[in-house]
């Protein structure tokens, strides 16, 4: 790789993403807006269910209007009472914490261990009490937590719900049991900067049958109308609380599209991913930076490529010299501990909130390097190669 630092702007831009159609998305939607079925729970939402379930393995899936919807859908599943803790990451995006919050529950945030990025054991445990009824797993760029640390923290625990946000993790394992399959709850998006996308859409995955007959009533409108339709009442009726948390079967026929080539799309991403290993790693402790860690029994996902950089100013420095030769890169989470909404809705007095150590490091020094299907290999050195430069400046 030749690492000669090239500041022409007159490069052609590398985009940190890029979204297009990969197999016959429009057709479908073309067939489900001329069907006239756009409804949730059509034809397209049953195919498209059908894959996340082989694939995961959970009994039910329900196609939601976004990740953040399948997350408040668990949170009222939850039946969260005035004095219940619900424990997130600090690492992580606002409404894996918000959802509950929503539901009266209080936010014990807690910090990240420093090779996954995700949720640390030995903090849960500081912060498990009665109050704490569920922990939020978050496997943090497609890369599997440390989940065999966290059921030994919970091991005694049955009444503490595992919820999964596997946003950025579909497709990726542990010990060979796909993410998504590890709690009660699993939550998916699919989000325009994810692998499997369809504009704004999500889905939560049940992982317990008890959940599924009343995870519909909620669904729909606080209404059996799935009992309705599947025969077991003559008509249906307001049950409980809900809400409409459905996806129109036109954004589900473009969802099913990307599913039908889910195969392709993880082997680009999976390309991409292994283009930035060999390129950055003959020069990662030259230059300083560290690479992601994955653990022998983790399949990732390939989600995002991400590195850390020495210190906060590196990194700024980085991106803005990096957007001189038209790649685009950026930075990701704000902890959410140190937040004006995180102190809001903490299970602490404003100035009591647990440290996160690792979470503010993390955060200061993680730096996103363009990742998407469309990247090439010419692409993938270019910015590898732009970074080392930059760093060896």
């Amino acid at each position: 790789m030749n690492t000669a630092r090239d500041t022409s702007t007159d490069l052609p831009a590398i985009a940190f993403n890029q979204v297009r159609p990969e197999g016959d998305e429009l057709a479908h939607v073309s067939a489900a807006i001329t069907s006239g079925l756009t409804q949730s729970s059509g034809p397209y939402t049953a195919r498209a269910t059908e894959i996340l379930k082989a694939e995961t393995g959970c009994p039910e899936a329900l196609l939601t209007t976004s990740c953040t919807a399948a997350l408040e859908l668990s949170a009222l599943l939850l039946d969260l009472q005035p004095g219940d803790t619900v424990i997130v990451p600090s690492f992580t995006f606002v409404t894996s914490a918000l959802a509950y919050v929503r539901e009266g529950a209080k936010v014990k945030f807690c910090d990240i261990e420093p090779e996954t990025l995700g949720p640390d054991p030995k903090h849960v445990a500081e912060l498990l009490d009665d109050t704490v009824r569920a922990v939020v797993v978050v496997h943090y760029a497609g890369v599997a937590c440390d989940m065999d640390g966290l059921r030994e923290v919970l091991k005694d625990r049955p009444d503490v719900a595992i919820v999964e946000d596997t946003a950025h993790a579909l497709f990726g394992r542990w010990r060979g049991q796909p993410l998504g399959s590890l709690g009660r709850f699993a939550t998916l998006s699919f989000h325009q900067t994810k692998n499997i996308v369809c504009g704004e859409g999500g889905a939560l995955l049940l992982n317990d049958p008890e959940d599924v007959r009343r995870a519909w009533v909620l669904y729909d409108k606080g209404t059996d109308r799935k009992a309705f339709f599947q025969g077991f009442v003559d008509k249906y009726s307001w049950r409980d609380v809900g809400s409409s948390f459905g996806m129109s079967d036109a954004l589900a026929a473009y969802l099913y599209g990307q599913l039908e080539v889910r195969e392709s799309i993880q082997a680009r991403r999976r390309a991409v991913y292994e283009g930035y290993l060999e390129a950055l790693g003959p020069y990662a402790e030259e230059v300083g930076l560290r690479l992601p860690v994955i653990p022998e029994h983790v399949d990732p996902a390939y989600h995002l490529f991400h590195v850390l950089l020495p210190d906060h100013e590196t990194r700024g420095r980085a991106i803005k010299e990096l957007a001189a030769q038209n790649i685009s890169t950026t930075f990701h989470y704000v902890p959410l501990h140190n937040s004006e909404g995180g102190r809001q809705f903490s299970a602490y007095a404003s100035d009591d909130v647990p440290d996160c150590p690792v979470t503010i490091d993390v955060s200061e020094r993680l730096l996103r390097l363009p990742f998407h299907n469309h990247l090439t290999r010419t692409d993938v050195e270019r910015v590898s190669e732009a970074l080392v430069g930059v760093l060896r400046a």
